[in-house]
């Protein structure tokens, strides 16, 4: 399971201590009053999926919007897109995947080291309105430390039954006189993935989209999802010069990706998205540059990013961006008992999609942000607060330009009570600027099978956040609980029309004429809300001696999101609860893992309910002993071994999409 802030550092069982980077203060987890979630090491080897979110999706409170198997952006506590920023290093990814869920994200799990999922006060050092959270992927492709040795690596190589995916990944990286390098590269490519029953729902679609109650019968093939293939690849240059001053390096970044989105059936039409994006990275560290401060760092990233929308092959869209970040932080040294970092950052990108179903116009947006998060204990008692100020400018072709001032604070606690017994608050206030296809977008998508409207009479987002989590340790039993309320202003959502888009006439009606070429209509709408819910898990060791170590592992979460107005917000994630058996002995170990998936009865308006789903799912892996300074690790998967046709309720595809059948997966990785 994931290692949470709250970690107690006096555990019987000692834990590595893991100190998180990412967040611009190093600080034990284990001391912190922000919550986090931390995989690495073989913990995230073994749960890799073909998406970020794919990879998070079984950590509590995570799901991933599933849009195929090419796509899969992550979900936390019922929220996505802009509301959880997804980061590189402690940089955005400056893609395109917040705009559209058929967007994939510009960052691949199979190359990182550690993924980090931070929430509270720690989010406004990246960004304001990201209410879900941040998800920091590091694959340390500008070295931060020297390495032991000239050279050292690792290889790793998969394969997954359901999609007949092979993928392989490898890293090169070392140094020497305080020079470091890291190499590393990656490549997947995957057929059409089978599912356990039809892709379809025909009779959900017909209840919901007048454009399918005239349609003719559709093509809806048993176990399998057409048009789903991907391939992917991609690699990582970077070098750095690291001494007792500090550090500066650069790296070059390259990914292709190929993939389909799945059809809707009523044609033989066949849509495709090619993306290609480039990033170069620039990073510089000084220690103690002056009396007052402990580190200064500056970070500047560059990202060419293109993807094209092919239509049967033929270029439909083609979404542009081209982004310039830079962060300045300057982590001081304590003031009294505080201590953190204060900071700059700017984010300037021109964005277009142009083509015939080009959505919005061309922009210049431009944010400039000025950050601080602090920290202070006093007693048994650890105290956050974070500030973030951003102004914010959207200026379209040929329009009115668009100015937002989001302002965001946060402060959490956590209370130490004994060494069986702590407990955490936060609160957080956020302010989202619209985006803009929230705004501006109009068109057809063909990618979304659906005709897209924005409003540009948009407000600000505010979001009131509380957080309340509980933790007790001892010898025969582990639990933690969190506990959350969120209050939305003005918040903003996509919601399904009861109209139709005929693309014949560019009509808008309430019905689809016989043999016309109809789409459903995707309106930007705003409204008050509410969000809550909790995460759960319990850990009893039930044997530890020679023969092994097996642990009952009981978990648990829920989101509801409702409108103040009356109603439910769309595609939120159901109720999941489960059970995980875990068995470690030397170097082997073992887990089975049953989640219950409630069905989704709170679908929203012009939405449909998904049904309820058991998800089995069990691994094992093998550590060979270190031969000659190489490791090796053989890891296999067995995933939804009961074959259900699961329909993912945070989905836009969950009528057309299900989720992977069973599969196996086998793997391994050799380092050195």
């Amino acid at each position: 399971m994931a290692s949470f802030a709250y970690a107690d550092e006096d555990n019987t069982q000692q834990l590595e201590e893991v100190v998180v980077y990412g967040t611009g203060i190093k600080q034990a987890t284990a001391k912190s009053a922000r919550p986090v979630t931390i995989l690495s090491g073989e913990e995230l080897r073994t749960k890799v999926g073909q998406t970020i979110g794919d990879t998070l999706s079984k950590e509590l409170g995570i799901t991933s919007q599933s849009f195929g198997a090419g796509v899969g952006a992550p979900v936390i506590r019922g929220q996505s897109g802009p509301r959880v920023r997804v980061l590189q290093n402690s940089l955005g990814n400056n893609d395109v995947s917040s705009l559209s869920p058929d967007h994939a994200n510009g960052v691949d799990p199979i190359i990182a080291e550690r993924v980090e999922v931070l929430r509270g006060p720690s989010t406004l050092l990246y960004g304001n309105g990201a209410i879900g959270g941040i998800v920091n992927v590091i694959d340390n492709r500008i070295p931060e430390q020297m390495p032991d040795k000239l050279i050292g690596g690792a290889g790793e190589q998969r394969f997954d039954s359901v999609t007949n995916e092979t993928s392989s990944a490898v890293k090169l990286e070392g140094g020497k006189n305080g020079l470091a390098y890291h190499v590393d590269g990656f490549y997947r490519d995957q057929n059409n993935t089978h599912i356990g029953g039809r892709p379809i729902d025909e009779a959900a679609v017909r209840s919901v989209d007048p454009s399918f109650i005239n349609a003719p019968v559709l093509d809806n093939p048993e176990g399998l999802i057409n048009g789903s293939q991907a391939r992917t690849r991609g690699g990582s240059v970077g070098v750095a010069k690291i001494g007792d001053a500090g550090l500066v390096g650069v790296a070059i970044n390259s990914l292709e990706k190929l993939y389909g989105i799945p059809p809707d059936g009523k044609s033989n039409d066949r849509v495709t998205v090619d993306l290609r994006q480039t990033k170069y990275d620039f990073k510089s560290q000084l220690n103690k540059p002056f009396a007052w401060a402990e580190e200064l760092r500056m970070k500047f990233g560059y990202t060419d990013y293109k993807h094209v929308e092919l239509d049967n092959g033929t270029p439909a869209t083609t979404f542009l961006n081209k982004s310039y970040e830079s962060r300045l932080e300057l982590e001081h040294q304590p003031i009294g008992i505080v201590k953190g970092t204060v900071g700059f950052q700017s984010v300037n990108s021109v964005f277009s999609a142009i083509g015939a179903e080009a959505l919005v116009p061309k922009s210049d947006i431009d944010s400039y942000a000025l950050f601080a998060v602090e920290s202070f204990t006093i007693g048994a008692l650890t105290y956050d607060f974070g500030a973030r100020g951003e102004w914010q400018t959207i200026s379209p072709e040929n329009r009115s330009s668009f100015t937002y001032l989001p302002i965001s604070g946060s402060a959490s606690a956590l209370w130490k009570i004994n060494e069986q017994h702590q407990i955490s608050l936060s609160l957080t206030h956020s302010q989202r600027s619209p985006q803009i296809q929230e705004l501006l977008s109009k068109g057809v998508h063909e990618a979304t099978h659906s005709y897209e409207i924005g409003n540009s009479s948009l407000n600000k987002e505010l979001s009131n956040n509380l957080d309340l989590g509980y933790r007790f340790n001892s010898t025969w039993m582990t639990a933690e609980i969190n506990l959350f309320h969120n209050w939305s202003s003005d918040y903003i959502y996509q919601q399904r029309s009861r109209d139709v888009f005929n693309e014949d006439d560019g009509t808008r009606g309430a019905s689809c004429p016989v043999d016309a070429a109809c789409l459903p209509i995707l309106e930007s709408r705003q409204a008050d809300a509410t969000f809550k819910g909790f995460e759960a898990q319990t850990i009893f060791p039930l044997m530890q001696n020679s023969y092994g170590a097996i642990d009952l592992t009981l978990f648990g979460d829920y989101t509801r999101g409702t409108f103040d107005r009356g109603g439910d917000v769309p595609r939120m994630p159901p109720l999941r609860y489960g059970l995980q058996l875990s068995y470690e002995k030397d170097d082997w170990s073992t887990n089975a893992r049953l989640t219950r998936g409630e069905a989704q009865t709170n679908a929203g308006v012009n939405d449909t309910n998904t049904d309820s789903y058991l998800l089995l799912n069990m691994g094992t892996q093998y550590r060979i002993a270190e031969l000659h300074d190489t490791e090796i690790l053989l890891f296999a998967k067995g995933k939804n071994l009961l074959n259900e046709n699961i329909r993912n309720s945070t989905s836009y595809l969950r009528n057309f999409a299900p989720e992977p059948g069973r599969s196996a997966e086998l793997g391994l990785r050799i380092s050195y």
